[in-house]
């Protein structure tokens, strides 16, 4: 039997009509408005977690609501409920409409017609995560537990976490514009301490996406305990990284959150418009090393930061945002397309119902370029490789950014050597692209762990990169 369509699921839940939809729109546009939609919302996420062996928290959480947004030129008013109604749908359109008529800016924003025909199924799962078996996820979590445990006997302490989500969407808009969502997501984390002659360390991995629960039975999950293990190990024996400007090689996968942070938010429409990104007024300009191609995918099946349509309605896209290092285009929600006369590109994102849309990334990469990782390695005589990264810091307007590798090593004569702790690499966004001087042939995208977090809301995310060498790179550290 074909699951319902997330239109009738919502409507029918709230026992709403495309009738009653229409006249709490009208009620929204009332007044000097050039658009306005409803996002509704019925979510329920599932955790379990155990450490060191036990069973320590097992929750499941019901998110249920609709936003109403009004949006008049630069302006938006918006309201939300986590009662759905008729009468609480009324209101919140008149609230919404009431803040947009309030605001100072009366730049026109030229309402559209969207006739939406969404191109691609990125997740046909059979059924919802939730209906995973407790027991399965446990016996999960107590596998991995185990595994990591045994490569090594320094191994401590070990802690495992799963969350399993299950999100239905649908925005209403003008003009009939009616289109919903059925969205999974899972997420696995290991985090793994050794200890060892009174030095303690930490390794972390995991990943997850849009994806069946079975699919993390395939031996991608051990991977990530035996990769936490590993990273806890190998940090044991780390020496303290050296400090100075020197050529370091970034490898391929999670390190493209320095991409992600350091020149993807400065990518964004919003921060574009409002003229405080490094890029502004750059497209068409070299803002790169000519080896650099930067995408934005939001349809890649499967992937932790994909989705069907956007948190507006729109189809996601295949963005090209650098191309041989110049400037192509900026990531637009429909407010920031609308007022730089762009086309949507399907990023408006947002955490839930009761958050404003706006410009986000979802899959972040970089594209491969000609070369073997081994041969960049061995181009250089003294510098840092950098396999996996922890926090860091970002300033949009400047493009300064600092970053703490989690795991690193001294490239030594053209060969990978021993580990280093407490690397941080320190620069500048714009800047960095410039020094990339070579390639990999080895794109690779996360596992899905990444969750980007923007004016106090978090959305999921992917990244992903190539081996790449950047010259004259200033590394933080205690070492010599």
């Amino acid at each position: 039997m074909q699951p319902a369509a997330p239109e009738s699921l919502v409507l029918d839940r709230f026992g709403l009509t495309g009738s009653a939809l229409e006249r709490v729109l009208g009620t929204a546009l009332e007044r000097r408005a050039d658009w306005a939609d409803c996002y509704f919302e019925l979510g329920s996420v599932q955790t379990a977690s155990l450490e060191d062996g036990i069973v320590k928290k097992a929750t499941r959480n019901v998110r249920q609501g609709v936003g109403v947004r009004v949006m008049a030129g630069a302006r938006s008013g918006y309201a939300y409920s986590d009662e759905v109604s008729l009468e609480r749908l009324e209101l919140a359109a008149r609230t919404a409409r009431c803040i947009a008529d309030h605001g100072t800016d009366s730049t026109a924003l030229t309402a559209r017609s969207l006739a939406v025909e969404v191109g691609h199924d990125l997740y046909p799962l059979a059924g919802s995560l939730l209906d995973t078996p407790l027991a399965a996820q446990v016996a999960l979590l107590e596998r991995l537990d185990k595994i990591a445990r045994a490569e090594d006997p320094a191994i401590t302490h070990v802690l495992v976490g799963l969350g399993l989500e299950h999100n239905v969407i649908l925005v209403a808009g003008p003009d009939g514009l009616l289109v919903g969502d059925v969205r999974p997501l899972l997420r696995i984390g290991i985090s793994c301490i050794a200890e060892r002659n009174g030095v303690r360390t930490q390794g972390t991995s995991g990943g997850g996406g849009r994806y069946e629960f079975a699919e993390l039975l395939d031996g991608r999950a051990e991977r990530f305990a035996r990769t936490a293990a590993r990273q806890a190990i190998v940090n044991l024996d780390a020496a303290p990284a050296p400090a100075g400007t020197m050529t370091v090689v970034l490898g391929p996968g999670w390190p493209g959150i320095l991409l992600h942070e350091a020149i993807g938010h400065g990518l964004e429409g919003d921060f574009n418009r409002k003229r405080t990104s490094a890029f502004t007024d750059r497209i068409g300009t070299l803002v790169a090393s000519e080896h650099c191609t930067v995408i934005d995918d939001g349809t890649l099946p499967g992937r932790r930061g994909s989705l069907n349509v956007d948190d507006e309605g729109t189809p996601t896209s295949r963005t090209v945002l650098i191309e041989n290092g110049i400037l192509r285009g900026y990531l637009q929600d429909r407010q920031n397309a609308a007022l730089m006369g762009m086309s949507l590109t399907g990023n408006g994102r947002r955490e839930s119902f009761s958050h404003l849309p706006m410009p986000r990334m979802t899959n972040t990469f970089m594209l491969a370029g000609e070369e073997t990782p081994e041969d960049i390695i061995r181009s250089v005589d003294r510098g840092l490789y950098a396999v996996s990264f922890g926090g860091g810091q970002v300033d949009i307007t400047s493009g300064k950014f600092v970053f703490s590798a989690s795991e690193a090593y001294l490239i030594e004569g053209g060969r990978v050597g021993r580990p280093v702790r407490d690397a941080t690499l320190i620069g500048n966004g714009p800047d960095v692209l410039t020094r990339i001087s070579r390639v990999g042939a080895d794109l690779a995208l996360d596992e899905g762990i990444g969750t980007c977090g923007k004016d106090g809301q978090s959305v999921p995310v992917g990244v992903g990169l190539p081996t790449v060498r950047i010259d004259g790179l200033t590394v933080g550290g205690t070492g010599t």
